[in-house]
């Protein structure tokens, strides 16, 4: 812990203790009421960035938590300006994000008085942040340090804490000093502990043995783990959507994404129906959807390996695992020896052979192509965002992703406009990674202010946006139920030049040639690039 300057203000120890804890980046839109707050920031060595939008902001902050393995931080006005963020708390909430929602809030001497603008945050936010507080005089930093604490404990989630203006410029009581995090020591389970011995035995004798992964097991790094228990086992691998690349998907025994695409489904869940063991691995499966509502039969033995608990009633388990995934994972793979008879009939590379077939690009042009320019062009160090609709369902099975967490979405939410924002924060954080946004012209709409930020913050992403001129994923919908189709069409706006309006790149492509050059060409770019590729929505009927 470190004391603060003699002139410290309360908010100066809320900066401080937000800096202790790594955080380099705030987000957001400032008002009247956290004015004190950002200058504090600035003088804590955290960079504010000024969106264009709340909800965008806290987006942002999700990317940034993603790549720097540091809590997220929103910064927002008082009433409308928190108001504005809710869907992406929301998100924050259910894809497990560690986000800081710091609001101002109307001072104490006037609160029930004064109405203008002012409503109970801590009553809006309910239900989607796992606590509220409030910074008082004293305690500024261990209230600071308590939300964080909080957002970091599994399962990770938003927090929210109120400042009011009159309390943040109010000097630091003497004496307090700024928060700092705990040395963490995990220690790793006991060699000899009986109950990893009867694990390791139980699949030691499972004969089709099967490895679901899921994204806590690519934020806790356990890729290496749980490829050397799928070789112990010779175990095919599924994971949810953004475990991806969790094991390089070139690899035999990798199938891809499950749980939102019809289409590959019908190929993983024969095989996961053929599973006699099935071992969950990091696995939540807020990710699925309700064909993955109990998905296991009576004669399957189900193991779930967890770091925390999750709280759900999609599936039962037969054996679960509480402790850190990596070393448990290590434990068992280690009691294990190799063996290759598994699955004798071949089904996994049969399964793969499937997989492969059914998302093949059907023609020279269209939304398969485009993934497939995508991938010959982006390395395995590219990190690429996508946006929700039809095009991230062809995407997540046509992308073969070699390292984890370089394919960064909203998959227990699913909430629309994150690709851009999410790939905003993933720049600021990382100014040296090759950062592409995926998105339809729906999500692009939504929040197409925020190429301001991407100008004003001098942040060279490209921005890949399918044109198709329709919410495809639900027209595909309508016409599943035999509706007329209605509310689902988009005009042909031309962001090209919407791109050159906000001071970037803008070109429209329409073939596979073209668009590999402007991939390369927007590598090199200093500004942000807006690559537009016409399509149509039928190129997703009967292929997601």
């Amino acid at each position: 812990m470190t004391s603060p300057s003699p002139q410290a203000r309360i908010a100066d120890l809320v900066a401080g203790t937000l800096h202790a804890y790594g955080i380099r980046h705030a987000f957001g839109i400032p008002g009247g009421e956290v004015l004190t707050l950002v200058d504090a920031l600035r003088l804590a060595g955290i960079r504010f960035v000024l969106t264009r939008h709340e909800t965008p902001a806290a987006f942002m902050a999700a990317g940034a938590n993603a790549i720097a393995n540091t809590p997220g931080v929103l910064v927002t006005t008082l009433g409308p300006g928190l108001a504005n963020a809710v869907n992406a708390i929301a998100d924050a909430s259910q894809e497990h994000v560690p986000l800081i929602v710091v609001s101002g809030v109307v001072d104490h001497d006037i609160r029930h008085r004064y109405t203008h603008q002012v409503l109970d945050h801590a009553k809006l936010l309910n239900g989607i942040v796992k606590d509220s507080f409030e910074i008082e005089s004293d305690g500024a930093a261990a209230t600071t340090a308590r939300a964080i604490e909080l957002a970091l404990t599994p399962p990770f989630g938003p927090v929210h804490i109120d400042l009011a203006p009159g309390t943040a410029i109010r000097p630091a009581s003497p004496g307090e000093i700024i928060a700092a995090p705990p040395q963490e020591i995990v220690l790793p389970p006991s060699d000899d502990d009986a109950g990893l011995v009867n694990l390791a035995d139980l699949l030691g004798k499972a004969k089709r043995p099967l490895l679901l992964a899921g994204f806590e097991a690519a934020r806790q790094d356990a890729g290496p783990e749980v490829l050397q228990l799928c070789e112990r086992l010779n175990a095919p691998l599924m994971t949810t959507y953004k475990a991806k690349g969790l094991v390089d998907e070139d690899h035999a025994l990798c199938l891809g994404g499950a749980g939102l695409s019809p289409l590959a489904d019908k190929s993983l869940k024969e095989i996961l129906s053929a599973a006699d063991l099935i071992v969950l691995a990091g696995y939540d499966p807020i990710e699925m959807r309700q064909g993955w509502l109990d998905p296991f039969h009576d004669d399957q033995t189900v193991i779930d390996l967890q770091g925390a608990p999750c709280s759900h009633a999609m599936h039962r388990c037969d054996v679960r695992v509480s402790g850190p995934l990596k070393a448990t994972l290590a434990a068992i793979a280690t009691r294990i020896e190799p063996r290759t008879e598994s699955w004798p009939q071949g089904e996994p590379a049969k399964a793969h052979t499937q997989l492969t077939k059914s998302f093949a690009a059907p023609a020279d042009w269209g939304a398969h192509a485009v993934f497939e320019t995508l991938q010959e062009m982006a390395d395995a160090d590219a990190v690429i965002t996508v946006d929700s609709g039809a095009h991230r369902i062809l995407l997540c099975h046509t992308l073969r992703m070699h390292r984890p967490l370089r394919l960064l979405q909203s998959a227990g939410f699913c909430t629309m406009g994150i690709a851009l924002p999410m790939a905003a924060g993933v720049k600021a954080v990382a100014p040296n990674e090759t950062v592409i946004a995926v998105l339809g012209d729906g999500g692009l709409e939504m929040g197409i202010g925020e190429l301001a930020t991407l100008r004003d913050e001098g942040l060279n992403i490209t921005v890949l946006v399918l044109q198709d001129e329709s919410l495809a994923l639900i027209e595909l919908k309508q016409k599943k139920l035999a509706f007329e189709r209605c509310g689902v069409g988009l005009g042909k706006t031309r962001f090209e030049d919407i791109a050159t309006a906000f001071g970037g790149h803008g070109v429209r492509v329409s073939s596979r040639g073209s668009l590999l050059q402007e991939l390369k060409s927007a590598a090199t770019r200093q500004t942000f690039s807006v690559i537009v590729c016409d399509i149509e929505a039928t190129d997703y009927i009967d292929r997601i």
